[in-house]
Parts: C-alpha cells; structure tokens; sequence
C-alpha cells in the first residue's frame, strides 16, 4: 500500500486510495499518523455523488466530519493520481465540498456553508459549524496573540475545548487582528488534542464570525497560520452566507510503501 505524506499550511496528513478496499480505517489512522506525528488521516473512495469520497480521521482514531486543508491535499492527491480533473466535487460526512487546482501546490476547497453561527455562544465566544453535521469551532479574539503564547494559553484553551457550551467539543481558533483583513491565527485541534500548524475550517469559521459582525466587510481575509497563509473569500446576502472559499499551498512531503 503506497501512502502519500502530506501538509497543508503545516496541517499534515497520511492519505492512501482505498477505492475497492475495506480497510479498519480508526486502526489506519492511529498506527499511520504515528510514522510521522501527522495531524490526521485520510482515504479516498467510490461516491455516487461525487467525484470520488473523503473518509477523513484524526490521528487519535476519531471520525472528523471535514478538513479544509486535507480537503485541499486530498484535490491534489486525486489530481496528481488521476482520479480527478482540475475542478472536481468531494462527498465529505459534512457535505459535498467542490475544488480546484489552481497551479501544480495552490489549490481552493469551497467549505460547507454554516449550519450553526452564534456569535456568542460563551460570552465573547463565538460557535460555528461548518456543514451538517458541521465542524465544530470556538473562535475567540485574543488581542496582542503571538504563536509563541500557546504555552501559556494551553489549559484554558484546552478548557473551552471541552466546554460545554459546546456539545460536539471544539476547535478553539484564537486570533488577533494584524491589519485590514489580516489576522494571525493560532488553533487547538479536537482529536489531535493539541496545537496544531494550520486549520482551514477554523480559518473559515474566523471569516465567517467576523463577516457576520460587521467586521469584514469586503469578505476577505488573510489568515497567517503557523505553518503557512490561508486565504478565505466570503460571500453572502441579506445577513446569510452563502460561499466560503479557502485557498493556500499542498505539498507533497514523500511516498511510503507500507
């Protein structure tokens, strides 16, 4: 079995095509992740509804509903292997996710749109769901934030991953204003239980709180991650979104025979 590794902004990910197989895929993704310390784990399928379907898992063996930057890796993988065109539509477990390859690295996934968007879930604290079943986040602006913070942020930010005002647990996305439309981002990730590089739906779900504030009124934002830029586009109309576009590099770090 060949295994692709790759990241996403620094979001990293073990992938193999499992068209035809029945593979133990909780199992797959604890003993993979652990090759290489990678961040999640996906698989590509058969779908009557799409180009192809995404079963994606979080290294600690949990089912994840999407992955804005896997999603993007896993257009790349299904293009460099032919499964895909430059334009193709994946089945996720939140919902068909359209994508496009951009050049040979940059690739753009359309998120699913909100299902759940309270602007103040916990006080200040913001709740989104992406799709539906949506991807869970808490995004939260911590003023003057440095990446460099995450020690001395990490018990109250692991804290309101497992708050109970949100149900599903969360991705916590902190941020902190850099300019107009610019922000820096720092993400604790469910299922990985730790920080992680880069998180496209957090990135997303920030746009998202933010565009429905006020605060982003020309719907782009610039995301600078850790592990790399992300770049969100957000539409909508009479106060309801309806498109968030998030676009950033792919690489492919190596091939594995297992």
């Amino acid at each position: 079995m060949t295994v692709w590794y790759m990241n996403g902004a620094g979001n990293d990910f073990m992938v193999i095509d499992a068209r035809g197989r029945h593979p133990d895929y909780r199992t797959l993704a604890i003993e993979l992740c652990k090759l290489t310390g990678a961040d999640g784990f996906m698989a590509v399928d058969n779908s009557d509804k799409a180009d192809f379907r995404l079963h994606f898992y979080n290294s600690d063996g949990t089912r994840g509903e999407m992955c804005g930057n896997g999603a993007r890796c896993i257009c790349r993988f299904a293009h460099d292997n032919g499964i895909a065109g430059d334009t193709m539509v994946v089945e996720t477990d939140a919902g068909l996710v359209s994508g496009w390859r951009l050049s040979e690295s940059q690739y753009r996934v359309k998120l699913n749109n909100p299902s759940v968007l309270d602007l103040h879930r916990k006080g200040d604290v913001a709740y989104v769901e992406l799709g539906n079943p949506g991807v869970p986040h808490a995004v939260k602006e911590v003023p003057g934030l440095r990446w460099e913070d995450g020690d001395s942020l990490r018990e109250p930010t692991r804290a309101l991953r497992f708050d109970p005002a949100f149900p599903k647990g969360a991705n916590v996305n902190l941020y902190t204003w850099l300019g107009e439309n610019e922000v820096r981002v720092l993400t604790f990730e469910r299922g990985v239980e730790d920080y992680t590089l880069a998180c496209g739906t957090g990135c997303g779900s920030i746009a998202a709180a933010l565009w429905a504030s006020g605060r982003l009124p020309g719907g782009r934002l610039t995301a600078r991650n850790r592990g790399g830029t992300l770049k969100v586009a957000v539409e909508g109309r009479d106060g309801v979104l309806t498109s968030i576009l998030l676009e950033g590099p792919t690489e492919v770090v190596k091939m594995m025979e297992i």
